[in-house]
């Protein structure tokens, strides 16, 4: 077989679920009969229904991985199980070349009361591999399901990261020709997740894999080619990982605040970057200065108010906090107003969209007045994509020169 073969084609693929049950069931006895004429329905919506996707095309070829992301009920998951064939489209026609491994539900395929061992065997005859070939895999599947002491209990008594790597460790050993991960591995801990990518590393040159995560981190890892989906429809398909994250982290831009806690002190008048805006977003260039251009008003008597300013990243880790001068007097108007400005030099956060959080504290003894989370989102640019939280400058000489 060829390095590039294509061993997944979709073509076309459309899938509608109806709202109403009893509907539904009435609209599936209708198609039961069209189908054998050709079902007149299968690109139409009737009275409930809806596309949980619709007209969805690619080819993966053996080497790539396909990075699938969305929001909730975007269609992941649907088009997940039509791939894996436990579910029928609509319309649409599937191609898969050889054998299929899938870890689309935590704990899915495995038969509860049979114990681990017997449920590798299982697992793997469904794939198509003979007890022998089971054979030679068992010990490395074990092992790096790192369960051997509870092998033989039935996996009924597992915990999720059990079955995770159980589920894992077959699936990755065997090496099917596709492997298909939904989310699970967002269950497993850290050093598990290592493992797990370096074994994707391996088997990748070998495998066509198609991974869906909201975790875009893992997703740039692993993933050479995205596809974006919302309401069913593809929104992005293309080889460039980055730009479809960007794509897909600007659906969750907002300018509401959410205020965690007010004691009744201070009101936050304004807080804006001073700096131009595209869409309401406030944009920065990599190495700009940072400006922050805060107003409050006093609604109560407060002698020296603490401001923490922390910025968090994409995924909502907390990545800096800009530090102010404990000392400096804020001078406060007749009628209570009091505005500033904090300046970080040279920004050096990586490309990306970024959010604030405001913390006030009545003294520098730590008693908290007002807490604002994401009260101010703003963009960094640059040409290069990377996720580590920060691009730093540096100066390449050449020592023979």
């Amino acid at each position: 077989m060829s390095d590039k073969e294509v061993l997944v084609k979709v073509e076309g693929l459309s899938k509608k679920f109806c709202k109403d049950l009893r509907t539904g069931l009435w609209y599936g006895v209708q198609d039961l009969f069209t189908n054998f004429m050709g079902n007149k329905n299968e690109r139409t919506l009737r009275d409930k229904e809806f596309w949980a996707l619709q007209d969805i095309n690619f080819e993966l070829k053996r080497g790539e991985c396909l990075g699938l992301i969305g929001h909730n009920g975007a269609g992941k998951s649907t088009l997940l199980k039509i791939l894996n064939g436990l579910i029928k489209p609509d319309a649409g026609k599937v191609t898969i070349k050889g054998r299929v491994g899938a870890l689309i539900e935590l704990g899915a395929g495995f038969n509860p009361i049979l114990t681990g061992r017997e449920n590798i065997y299982n697992n793997g005859a469904i794939l198509g591999f003979t007890r022998e070939e089971i054979d030679n895999k068992l010990d490395e599947i074990i092992d790096f399901a790192e369960i051997r002491e509870f092998i033989d209990m039935p996996v009924q008594h597992y915990s999720s990261g059990m079955k995770v790597r159980l589920g894992f460790a077959v699936a990755a050993q065997i090496q099917p020709d596709v492997l298909l991960i939904d989310e699970v591995l967002a269950v497993g801990d850290m050093g598990f997740v290592l493992k797990c990518f370096k074994t994707i590393d391996d088997i990748l040159p070998h495998t066509a894999i198609i991974f869906v995560s909201h975790n875009m981190p893992m997703v740039s890892r692993i993933c050479n080619k995205l596809i974006l989906l919302n309401k069913g429809e593809m929104q992005y398909f293309r080889n460039d990982v980055a730009k479809g994250i960007d794509k897909y982290y600007s659906g969750f831009i907002n300018n509401f605040s959410n205020v965690l806690m007010d004691e009744g002190f201070l009101k936050l008048i304004s807080i804006y970057i001073n700096t131009e805006e595209k869409n309401n977003l406030p944009q920065l260039n990599w190495g700009d200065d940072l400006q922050l251009i805060l107003k409050f008003q006093a609604l109560k008597k407060i002698l020296q108010p603490h401001i923490c300013i922390i910025i968090f990243d994409k995924e909502q880790r907390p990545v800096a906090s800009l530090e102010l001068n404990k000392k400096t007097d804020l001078t406060v108007s007749s009628d209570g107003y009091f505005e500033f400005k904090v300046t970080h030099k040279k920004l050096q956060l990586s490309k990306g969209i970024y959010s604030i959080n405001l913390i006030v504290y009545k003294d520098y003894y730590k008693k908290p007045i007002l807490r604002i989370n994401s009260v101010l989102n703003f963009q960094v640019k640059h040409r290069d994509d990377i996720w580590q939280p920060f691009l730093l400058s540096s100066t390449f000489v050449n020592k023979f020169n």
